[in-house]
């Protein structure tokens, strides 16, 4: 089929009035007899039984085509400012590939993380033994456990498989960058984190491990049919929806004083758990910009994730609307691999049109489309159709409480899994900060204080940037100072470990105070930190100041019997 304007190539079909080339498009067939207006898009298309298989519908069509054409500039424009100048059918097999390098990235970044860290948390000298929960477990649930917490360690909870399958996950995602096996190197990826993550107790509980597994599921149906590129980059949309609004949401759905009346943010920067040198100046900046941000923020969740669904560009822009608060959230708090894995699902608002060039900068090709078998095409519908009513069933739960039956059976049946999962950070904001300082000694007179890697301590001590690497212990003391220490079970390990001088655990501070041997009390206590104002900064050069509010634990020691046990 050849397609020509008619200034052209007018002349050569004198059967056509020249008034009907301003009318509507004509379609010249190979008998020389002719269609027009819409039975000629239709027959152009391919699709002439669907054009004849109703008068009605191809009435319909010929009013709405003859409506449009009648009104070209101004849907002319509505194109421009929906869709683009360029029109063309959308794919994503260049987003497909610039999400699979990325998630390469995230996958290395997070089990190097755990690789560092996990015998100190639930190794055999951990926090947390993993063999004592999995023989907890194994008691109450029977043979029902493997099912309820799906992880390779049923196995051997031992400290070599800990630290060699998650070297084992750093391997594997540098595999996925070279384009081999990819499906199998992610359903592995995916069963890898999966475990670590049942294994891993409240040291994997952030809500980046879930979305991290969410995302590395949804990739594993990655294909390279058209179809299978559309299906699955609206999964990614839905899931972007759902962690954009739902974040949205629970601010204002927990009725929080602070967001209601936009404060949130003259408290944020130096009240969340691991803030960045720049949330110092961030802390700042005047009460009116702070209340301003802070509605700019609950503007961006609640109604920029609407625009997912609309036409292109309102897709695009919504997009870079997130993309601008996820950088700002990355410049002012440590938040791990949070805001790469979003900033990659964000991809999904784009298409190829929108992708090439930056997909060719990084030298990533894509292989031509293959049409989708009838088996794969109802594999995806299958897919889809869970994750779909999947998503309702945390949206409703987020929102009424709880899902109706079946959505709450279904949910509950697939939790351990995580495919899919409720998102929301920040309900409520904390306005004033607590820090627990853990302090050792031999004679319970003189103490010294065990100093963390990346938490605030000492007053001099500027906001390190540790993201996209995440310091688990550090970020569980956050949360262990919202609480009581009877309401933080998982503290008393680590208050025995540092007694015993467990080297694990030791080894995830940033000094031991007593390198010859494990001092006989500990104590914790609890301090009051907040940002200094830049005139303390420039006499002092400390960048927090506090104030003592109590103890945490008194004092406490092993029985001479326990300084030896595990």
């Amino acid at each position: 089929m050849d397609y020509a304007p008619s200034q052209e190539v007018a002349e050569r079909y004198p059967q056509i009035p020249a008034a009907a080339f301003s009318q509507s498009v004509q379609l010249v067939r190979t008998d020389g007899s002719v269609a027009s207006g819409a039975r000629a898009v239709f027959e152009t298309l391919g699709r002439t039984p669907l054009y004849e298989s109703s008068r009605l519908f191809a009435s319909i069509s010929e009013f709405s085509y003859a409506f449009i054409a009648r009104h070209r500039d101004l849907f002319y424009w509505l194109t421009r400012l929906t869709v683009g100048r360029r029109l063309e059918p959308s794919r994503f097999a260049y987003t497909q590939r610039l999400f699979l390098r990325a998630l390469a990235v995230i996958y290395a970044v997070a089990f190097a993380s755990l690789a560092t860290q996990i015998t100190g948390l639930v190794g055999a000298q951990g926090i947390a033994p993993l063999r004592e929960y999995l023989a907890r477990i194994a008691a109450n649930f029977g043979v029902i456990r493997y099912l309820d917490l799906p992880t390779v360690f049923w196995l051997n909870p031992g400290n070599l498989p800990l630290r060699v399958l998650a070297w084992a996950g750093v391997a594997v995602a540098g595999l996925l960058l070279f384009d081999r096996m990819e499906r199998f190197i992610l359903l592995l990826l995916y069963g890898l984190y999966l475990s670590f993550d049942m294994a891993g107790q409240m040291f994997l509980s952030f809500q980046w491990d879930s979305l991290l597994l969410e995302a590395g599921f949804l990739a594993i149906f990655f294909g390279r049919s058209v179809a299978g590129e559309r299906v699955i980059a609206w999964l990614f949309r839905c899931l972007a929806f759902r962690l954009y609004f739902l974040s949205g949401y629970v601010k204002l759905g927990s009725h929080d004083p602070t967001w209601a009346n936009r404060s949130a943010l003259q408290y944020h920067y130096h009240t969340q758990p691991l803030p960045t040198i720049l949330a110092w100046y961030a802390d700042k900046l005047p009460d009116w910009f702070q209340h301003f941000s802070s509605g700019a923020v609950l503007g961006i969740e609640l109604m920029a994730p609407f625009l997912i669904f609309g036409p292109r560009l309102w897709r695009m822009t919504a997009a870079w609307l997130l993309l601008g608060l996820q950088a700002l959230i990355f410049l002012t708090g440590n938040y791990t691999f949070f805001n790469l894995l979003t900033v990659a699902i964000t991809l999904f608002l784009f298409d190829d049109q929108a992708l090439r060039g930056l997909a060719r900068k990084l030298r990533i090709a894509v292989t031509p489309a293959l049409q989708a078998t009838r088996r794969a095409r109802m594999g995806l519908a299958f897919l889809a159709a869970v994750i779909l009513v999947l998503g309702a069933a945390h949206i409703i739960q987020t929102i009424e409480g709880i899902a109706p039956e079946p959505l709450d059976t279904m949910e509950r049946l697939t939790a351990p899994f995580q495919i899919v999962n409720s998102y929301g950070l920040f309900a409520v904001m904390t306005t004033t900060r607590a820090e627990i300082e853990i302090q050792g000694s031999n004679d319970g007179n003189a103490w010294k204080t065990y100093e963390f890697r990346y938490k605030p301590g000492g007053l001099n001590r500027a906001p390190r940037w540790v993201e996209p690497f995440q310091p688990r212990l550090d970020w569980q003391m956050w949360f262990a100072a919202l609480n009581s220490v009877q309401n933080t079970p998982w503290f008393a390990g680590l208050v025995i470990r540092l007694l015993q001088g467990s080297p694990d655990v030791i080894g995830l501070l940033a000094n031991d105070p007593f390198p010859d041997r494990p001092p006989r009390f500990i104590r914790a206590l609890v301090y009051d930190y907040t940002f200094t104002n830049r005139a303390t900064r420039r006499l002092t050069g400390d960048w927090w100041q506090r104030t003592p509010v109590g103890i945490y634990l008194a004092p406490v020691a092993l029985k001479p019997s326990a300084s030896h046990s595990n």
